[in-house]
Order: C-alpha cells, then sequence, then structure tokens
C-alpha cells in the first residue's frame, strides 16, 4: 500500500505519527459533529478507535451529517461510519458500538480498552453528562462538543473551559447537572460564541432528555468536529 499518511508526516514528523499509530481514542456520537471529528482522527493516523452511536440514519441527517445519504437511510450511522473509516485506513484496529449509553452502561465502556482520548459528541444531556462524569473520575482525557444548533457564523467557534462559555444553552445545561454531581473539575470543550438563532429553536415532547431540537446548516457541525479533531491530534 502507498504511503497514505506520508503528507501528514511531512507535517508532523516521524515520532509524532508513531505516537498517533499507537493511540486509542473513543468517539461516542456519531451525528453531524463526531461522525467529522472521527474521520478526520481516521486520516490523520491513530492506530485504533472505538465508535459508539445506537441511531440509525434519517432523512433529517443528510443536511450534515458524514454518514447520511439518501442510500444509507434506515442503517446504523456506527456500521456506516465504520465502513467509512475502514476504507480510509484497512489496518485500523477498529471497534463499533452500536448501543444506547446509559447509566449502567457507561463504566463498561469507558473500562473497555485503555483510550488515549475521549470525544463527547452526544447531544442528550443525561448520557452526556454521565459520560464526562465518568471519564474525568478515571482521569481519561476527554474534550466535549456543545451545541452546533441554530448557529451559522464558523467565525465565533472556540475552545473553553466549558465554566467559561456562554451564550450555548447546551453548555448552560451541562454546567448546571455537572455540578449537581459535584463535579468541579475543569473541562474542555468546543462552542460558539454566536447567540442561537430564535426562530430556529423548536420545542419537541417526545425524545427523552431533549426539549428541543435546532436548525441547522452543513458546514457548522463539521467545523465543530474539525475542532474536536485538533484538540485530540495535537495532545496526542
Amino acid at each position: 500500500m502507498d504511503n497514505w499518511t506520508q503528507r501528514t508526516s511531512l507535517l508532523f514528523g516521524e515520532e509524532k505519527m508513531q505516537r498517533l499509530a499507537q493511540a486509542h481514542v473513543l468517539v461516542v456520537g456519531l451525528g453531524g459533529v463526531g461522525s467529522y471529528a472521527a474521520e478526520l482522527i481516521c486520516r490523520a493516523g491513530v492506530g485504533a478507535m472505538t465508535i459508539v452511536d445506537a441511531d440509525t440514519v434519517q432523512a433529517s441527517n443528510i443536511n450534515r451529517q458524514l454518514p447520511a445519504l439518501h442510500t444509507t437511510i434506515g442503517e446504523s450511522k456506527a456500521e456506516v461510519v465504520a465502513r467509512r473509516l475502514q476504507a480510509i485506513n484497512p489496518e485500523l484496529r477498529l471497534t463499533v458500538c452500536p448501543v444506547f449509553l446509559k447509566d449502567d452502561n457507561i463504566p463498561e465502556l469507558l473500562d473497555s480498552a485503555s483510550f488515549d482520548f475521549v470525544v463527547d459528541a452526544i447531544d442528550t444531556l443525561s448520557p452526556k453528562c454521565y459520560l464526562i462524569w465518568q471519564a474525568l473520575q478515571r482521569k481519561l482525557r476527554i474534550v466535549s462538543s456543545m451545541g452546533a444548533g441554530a448557529k451559522s457564523d464558523i467565525t465565533q467557534v472556540r475552545f473553553a473551559d466549558i465554566r467559561d462559555t456562554y451564550h450555548c444553552g447546551l453548555s448552560k445545561a451541562v454546567r448546571k447537572k455537572l455540578r449537581k454531581m459535584g463535579l468541579r473539575r475543569k473541562l474542555p470543550v468546543v462552542f460558539s460564541t454566536e447567540q442561537a438563532d430564535p426562530k430556529a429553536v423548536f420545542e419537541i415532547h417526545d425524545e427523552k432528555n431533549k426539549k428541543s431540537t435546532c436548525g441547522t446548516v452543513s458546514y457548522m457541525p463539521a467545523v465543530f468536529g474539525c475542532y474536536l479533531a485538533e484538540y485530540v491530534l495535537k495532545r496526542l
């Protein structure tokens, strides 16, 4: 096989490429943000990945999610992303978990391998906060995505500690819940300083742990995924 990581190696150098090849990254959530984060981490040459998402592809996902095509509607997002990652790097050591995360199976997931980094791209509050809490209890390195919905200005995307975020409803909800769980540690996140467009936020009543859904545009979740990938790769 041709050296498909040659261009990355020219930028990072062989020693850093070896570190990436030996690393194991867990990506939880494979929607608009997580699917891009997973693919970019894979394309950089990370040697092992575990990907988690129980959802199937819906037509409403096509505007922003890598696994979402008219030809993949109804398929498992985790399985579609897995095929992409293995087509990018056939030697990738890949574990695919098409399961719903709940409080009782998150510890099992985090203890299932020696993870070098955890990427949280979950968009429902309870499993998101419990994953963060359990990861930090284990002293695992983690970076978390906040809300990309109802926003459209990529110049306002930032890295921050969650305590320094603003104009982000998901950040506020996560902070509040983590405080109730007794967590006071720093948590690196990707968020946007842009005010959410109120006309693009709709209340929903049929989804557990989720009170609203937001309008989205193709590039915004992808940018969040790029930020997550950069954060992980630079630190590995």
